[in-house]
Protein backbone atom coordinates (compact mmCIF):
# COMPACT_ATOMS: atom_id res chain seq x y z
CA UNK A 1 0.00 0.00 0.00
CA UNK A 2 0.95 3.41 -1.31
CA UNK A 3 2.32 5.78 2.06
CA UNK A 4 -0.19 8.40 2.44
CA UNK A 5 0.64 11.81 1.36
CA UNK A 6 2.34 13.96 3.84
CA UNK A 7 0.04 17.36 5.30
CA UNK A 8 1.61 20.37 4.15
CA UNK A 9 0.32 24.15 5.58
CA UNK A 10 -1.79 25.27 3.04
CA UNK A 11 -0.27 28.82 2.52
CA UNK A 12 -3.58 30.45 0.34
CA UNK A 13 -5.63 29.43 3.47
CA UNK A 14 -6.94 32.12 5.55
CA UNK A 15 -6.38 29.30 8.56
CA UNK A 16 -3.47 30.49 10.21
CA UNK A 17 0.01 28.79 9.78
CA UNK A 18 -0.17 27.62 13.50
CA UNK A 19 -4.24 26.16 13.74
CA UNK A 20 -3.18 23.99 11.07
CA UNK A 21 -0.15 22.75 12.15
CA UNK A 22 -1.90 22.27 15.52
CA UNK A 23 -4.75 20.08 13.84
CA UNK A 24 -2.28 18.18 11.27
CA UNK A 25 -0.45 17.06 14.48
CA UNK A 26 -3.60 16.08 16.69
CA UNK A 27 -4.47 14.34 13.34
CA UNK A 28 -1.39 12.45 14.14
CA UNK A 29 -2.08 11.79 17.09
CA UNK A 30 -5.58 10.49 16.84
CA UNK A 31 -4.33 8.35 14.11
CA UNK A 32 -1.68 6.67 16.23
CA UNK A 33 1.52 8.34 14.22
CA UNK A 34 2.44 9.37 17.56
CA UNK A 35 1.36 6.99 20.32
CA UNK A 36 1.58 7.86 24.18
CA UNK A 37 5.12 8.48 25.65
CA UNK A 38 6.30 8.63 21.78
CA UNK A 39 8.51 12.06 21.01
CA UNK A 40 7.48 14.35 18.75
CA UNK A 41 9.59 15.89 15.86
CA UNK A 42 11.94 18.51 17.04
CA UNK A 43 11.78 22.12 16.82
CA UNK A 44 14.23 22.34 13.68
CA UNK A 45 12.34 19.79 12.27
CA UNK A 46 8.81 20.55 12.43
CA UNK A 47 10.18 24.03 11.16
CA UNK A 48 11.55 21.90 8.13
CA UNK A 49 9.25 20.05 7.04
CA UNK A 50 6.34 21.95 7.51
CA UNK A 51 8.43 25.49 6.17
CA UNK A 52 7.45 27.42 9.30
CA UNK A 53 9.50 29.31 12.00
CA UNK A 54 10.57 28.18 15.45
CA UNK A 55 8.07 31.02 17.07
CA UNK A 56 5.40 29.02 15.08
CA UNK A 57 6.44 25.55 16.17
CA UNK A 58 6.44 27.26 20.03
CA UNK A 59 2.98 28.51 19.80
CA UNK A 60 1.74 25.01 18.51
CA UNK A 61 3.59 23.23 21.67
CA UNK A 62 2.25 25.28 23.83
CA UNK A 63 -1.46 25.07 22.65
CA UNK A 64 -0.88 20.93 22.40
CA UNK A 65 -0.13 21.37 25.83
CA UNK A 66 -2.53 23.25 26.72
CA UNK A 67 -5.20 20.71 25.67
CA UNK A 68 -3.36 18.65 27.79
CA UNK A 69 -2.07 16.08 24.74
CA UNK A 70 2.04 16.63 24.97
CA UNK A 71 4.11 17.54 27.53
CA UNK A 72 7.45 19.49 26.70
CA UNK A 73 10.17 18.12 28.80
CA UNK A 74 13.49 20.59 28.75
CA UNK A 75 16.40 19.00 27.56
CA UNK A 76 14.21 15.84 26.07
CA UNK A 77 12.21 17.36 23.93
CA UNK A 78 7.76 17.31 23.56
CA UNK A 79 6.05 14.10 24.13
CA UNK A 80 2.48 12.91 23.77
CA UNK A 81 1.10 12.18 27.17
CA UNK A 82 -0.61 8.90 27.87
CA UNK A 83 -4.49 8.82 28.58
CA UNK A 84 -4.96 10.22 32.33
CA UNK A 85 -8.43 9.38 34.07
CA UNK A 86 -7.95 12.80 36.21
CA UNK A 87 -7.43 15.03 33.23
CA UNK A 88 -11.37 13.54 32.63
CA UNK A 89 -13.66 16.82 33.16
CA UNK A 90 -17.53 16.73 32.84
CA UNK A 91 -19.77 19.20 32.23
CA UNK A 92 -23.60 19.82 32.71
CA UNK A 93 -24.72 19.67 29.03
CA UNK A 94 -27.20 16.70 29.99
CA UNK A 95 -28.66 18.76 32.36
CA UNK A 96 -29.05 22.15 30.08
CA UNK A 97 -30.56 19.62 27.60
CA UNK A 98 -33.56 20.38 29.42
CA UNK A 99 -33.58 24.03 29.04
CA UNK A 100 -32.82 23.87 25.48
CA UNK A 101 -36.72 23.15 24.06
CA UNK A 102 -38.29 26.18 24.79
CA UNK A 103 -41.41 25.63 23.31
CA UNK A 104 -42.01 22.50 25.49
CA UNK A 105 -40.13 23.75 28.73
CA UNK A 106 -41.47 26.49 31.21
CA UNK A 107 -40.25 27.48 34.58
CA UNK A 108 -42.96 28.31 36.86
CA UNK A 109 -41.94 30.47 40.31
CA UNK A 110 -44.15 28.57 42.89
CA UNK A 111 -43.00 30.09 45.97
CA UNK A 112 -41.30 33.61 47.21
CA UNK A 113 -41.49 34.31 50.57
CA UNK A 114 -39.22 36.40 53.11
CA UNK A 115 -38.19 33.99 56.10
CA UNK A 116 -35.12 34.13 58.49
CA UNK A 117 -31.99 31.73 58.08
CA UNK A 118 -31.97 28.75 59.85
CA UNK A 119 -28.33 27.51 61.45
CA UNK A 120 -27.65 25.54 57.94
CA UNK A 121 -28.33 28.14 55.72
CA UNK A 122 -26.51 31.01 57.69
CA UNK A 123 -23.70 28.99 57.63
CA UNK A 124 -24.05 28.63 54.01
CA UNK A 125 -24.44 32.27 53.36
CA UNK A 126 -21.93 33.29 56.09
CA UNK A 127 -24.49 35.24 57.77
CA UNK A 128 -26.08 35.12 61.51
CA UNK A 129 -28.70 32.76 62.41
CA UNK A 130 -32.42 34.44 62.04
CA UNK A 131 -31.22 37.00 59.78
CA UNK A 132 -33.69 38.06 57.04
CA UNK A 133 -33.20 35.85 53.14
CA UNK A 134 -35.86 35.44 50.68
CA UNK A 135 -36.44 31.72 50.21
CA UNK A 136 -37.65 31.11 46.18
CA UNK A 137 -38.36 27.59 44.71
CA UNK A 138 -38.98 26.95 41.26
CA UNK A 139 -40.13 23.74 39.46
CA UNK A 140 -39.03 23.62 35.85
CA UNK A 141 -41.20 21.52 33.17
CA UNK A 142 -41.26 19.61 30.09
CA UNK A 143 -44.67 19.97 28.57
CA UNK A 144 -47.23 18.65 31.54
CA UNK A 145 -44.06 16.56 33.08
CA UNK A 146 -42.02 18.24 36.37
CA UNK A 147 -38.74 17.45 35.76
CA UNK A 148 -37.01 19.68 38.03
CA UNK A 149 -37.39 20.93 41.24
CA UNK A 150 -35.31 23.85 42.22
CA UNK A 151 -34.86 25.93 45.71
CA UNK A 152 -32.92 29.17 46.69
CA UNK A 153 -31.79 31.44 49.42
CA UNK A 154 -31.20 34.42 48.70
CA UNK A 155 -29.14 37.32 51.14
CA UNK A 156 -32.49 39.94 51.61
CA UNK A 157 -30.96 43.20 50.94
CA UNK A 158 -33.62 45.05 49.26
CA UNK A 159 -30.55 47.50 47.90
CA UNK A 160 -29.73 44.98 45.90
CA UNK A 161 -30.83 44.19 42.47
CA UNK A 162 -30.00 40.64 42.42
CA UNK A 163 -33.00 40.41 44.63
CA UNK A 164 -35.44 41.54 42.07
CA UNK A 165 -34.12 39.84 39.20
CA UNK A 166 -34.24 36.41 40.98
CA UNK A 167 -37.58 36.70 41.59
CA UNK A 168 -38.58 38.03 37.94
CA UNK A 169 -36.28 34.65 36.52
CA UNK A 170 -39.39 32.73 34.74
CA UNK A 171 -37.31 32.13 31.24
CA UNK A 172 -35.69 29.03 30.82
CA UNK A 173 -32.52 31.18 29.56
CA UNK A 174 -32.22 33.56 32.30
CA UNK A 175 -32.29 30.77 34.64
CA UNK A 176 -29.94 28.43 33.38
CA UNK A 177 -27.53 31.25 32.67
CA UNK A 178 -28.08 33.39 35.74
CA UNK A 179 -30.45 36.07 34.18
CA UNK A 180 -29.47 39.12 35.50
CA UNK A 181 -26.75 38.28 37.72
CA UNK A 182 -24.17 40.51 36.71
CA UNK A 183 -22.65 40.98 40.29
CA UNK A 184 -21.86 37.49 40.53
CA UNK A 185 -18.25 36.90 40.48
CA UNK A 186 -18.05 33.26 40.75
CA UNK A 187 -19.81 29.83 42.34
CA UNK A 188 -19.40 26.73 43.62
CA UNK A 189 -21.12 23.58 42.23
CA UNK A 190 -21.51 20.50 43.83
CA UNK A 191 -23.08 17.28 42.73
CA UNK A 192 -23.90 14.01 44.28
CA UNK A 193 -26.25 11.06 45.18
CA UNK A 194 -29.20 11.30 47.10
CA UNK A 195 -33.37 9.77 47.21
CA UNK A 196 -36.19 12.03 46.61
CA UNK A 197 -38.09 13.01 49.99
CA UNK A 198 -41.91 13.02 50.58
CA UNK A 199 -42.01 16.37 49.26
CA UNK A 200 -39.74 16.56 46.33
CA UNK A 201 -41.60 13.01 45.64
CA UNK A 202 -44.71 14.92 45.79
CA UNK A 203 -43.70 17.84 43.63
CA UNK A 204 -41.81 15.70 40.61
CA UNK A 205 -44.41 13.23 40.41
CA UNK A 206 -42.30 10.98 41.71
CA UNK A 207 -41.91 8.68 44.20
CA UNK A 208 -40.29 8.71 48.09
CA UNK A 209 -36.84 6.92 48.12
CA UNK A 210 -36.98 7.10 44.07
CA UNK A 211 -32.55 7.89 43.00
CA UNK A 212 -31.65 11.80 42.92
CA UNK A 213 -28.92 13.57 41.54
CA UNK A 214 -28.62 17.10 43.66
CA UNK A 215 -26.60 19.84 42.41
CA UNK A 216 -26.21 22.15 45.10
CA UNK A 217 -25.18 25.93 43.99
CA UNK A 218 -23.34 28.48 46.35
CA UNK A 219 -23.07 32.36 44.31
CA UNK A 220 -20.64 34.93 45.44
CA UNK A 221 -20.21 38.61 44.63
CA UNK A 222 -17.20 40.58 44.09
CA UNK A 223 -16.05 40.84 47.81
CA UNK A 224 -16.29 36.91 47.54
CA UNK A 225 -19.30 37.29 50.11
CA UNK A 226 -21.60 34.43 49.31
CA UNK A 227 -24.90 35.92 48.53
CA UNK A 228 -27.18 32.80 47.55
CA UNK A 229 -27.30 29.20 47.85
CA UNK A 230 -29.97 26.61 46.72
CA UNK A 231 -29.81 23.06 44.49
CA UNK A 232 -31.60 21.73 41.75
CA UNK A 233 -33.12 18.36 42.44
CA UNK A 234 -34.40 15.93 39.83
CA UNK A 235 -34.71 12.15 39.53
CA UNK A 236 -31.91 9.93 38.23
CA UNK A 237 -33.17 8.89 35.43
CA UNK A 238 -32.98 12.66 33.90
CA UNK A 239 -28.66 13.24 33.53
CA UNK A 240 -25.82 11.06 32.89
CA UNK A 241 -22.57 12.62 32.69
CA UNK A 242 -19.78 11.49 30.08
CA UNK A 243 -16.50 12.08 29.36
CA UNK A 244 -14.04 11.97 26.58
CA UNK A 245 -10.01 11.83 27.36
CA UNK A 246 -7.28 11.60 24.89
CA UNK A 247 -7.48 13.12 21.14
CA UNK A 248 -10.98 12.50 19.67
CA UNK A 249 -10.97 11.61 15.61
Amino acid sequence: MADEPIATIDRSSYEPAYAQLVRILLAQVAAGEFRPGDRLPSEAQLCERYGVSPMTVRRVVNILADRGVVIAEQGRGTFVKPLELSTATFDLDRLQQLFRNEGRSRVKLSEVRITSATERTARKLAIEVGDRIVYIRRLIFQGEEPVLLHREHVIYDPTRPLIEAEMEVTALSGLFSGGGESHLKRGDLTIDATVLTEGEAALLHSEVGVPAFRLEHIFYDFDDRPISWGWFICTGDRLRFTATIGVPD
